[in-house]
């Protein structure tokens, strides 16, 4: 498997999201100081708590995509390492975020690091469990889930409508979108999701039974590839 991605703009956003997560300190402990020593400056200590939380979700968002070690892109790479050299994995350089590309088909990979039992049920992703501490750490420490199935069907909008502007619409495959937890702690309930869910240990073999149906031609791989080999 060949691997493309855009070294700059993770080390350029790993920076600014510790840099970020420094300065959320900063203004959380200017307001906390503003409280104990000039109460009647309280509506500044507000002001600072508030713009110090927001700096502190925004730091703690960038830090876990481009600031942990290892990195999603990084964690995906192993998951797929030793799959065929047909298949060609882009981080960060094509509209998407994570594509793979080869025999199996165009895939818009969506990596979700949370752990815990996940499970998807009346058309949501939930959390169950953890008591009192998770629930704070998803309210606090951006663990919760959200909607990972409209974000990932919507970059996968995007690349579809990327390739039609390139290829033309009858030139464009199926884009298929999937969620992938890299955490080895996960524990997945996925059978009722519309869009494919598996674990990071799954994803080379899910990757290799596709292959085998041959989705795409070799033609088709290089058609779609040269579009961003060269970004």
């Amino acid at each position: 498997m060949k691997i493309i991605k855009d070294e700059k703009r993770i080390k350029r956003n790993g920076t600014i999201g510790q840099y970020t997560s420094l300065g959320a300190l900063v203004v959380l402990g200017l307001g906390m100081y503003i409280s104990f020593t000039r109460p009647e400056l309280f509506t500044y200590s507000l002001v600072c708590l508030a713009i110090g939380f927001i700096m502190t979700q925004i730091g703690m968002y960038m830090g876990s995509r481009w600031g942990r070690s290892p990195r999603p892109d990084e964690k995906l790479d192993a998951g797929l390492k030793g799959l065929h050299s047909e298949f060609i994995m882009f981080h960060y350089t094509t509209p998407v975020s994570h594509l793979l590309v080869g025999p199996s088909g165009v895939w818009v990979i969506l990596p979700l690091h949370q752990g815990g039992q996940i499970f998807y049920d009346k058309k949501r992703w939930r959390v169950r469990g953890g008591g009192f501490f998770q629930a704070y750490m998803r309210i606090f420490g951006q663990e919760g889930i959200g909607r990972p199935d409209l974000e990932a069907e919507g970059e996968a909008a995007a690349l579809k409508k990327f390739l039609t502007k390139k290829l033309g619409e009858s030139n464009v495959p199926e884009i298929k979108p999937i969620l992938v937890f890299t955490n080895e702690k996960v524990e997945l309930e996925a059978n009722e999701s519309l869009l494919p869910a598996i674990k990071i240990k799954q994803l080379k073999e899910f990757m290799r039974q596709g292959a085998k149906s041959r989705a795409l031609s070799g033609s088709q791989i290089n058609q779609i590839t040269e579009l961003f080999s060269a970004e």
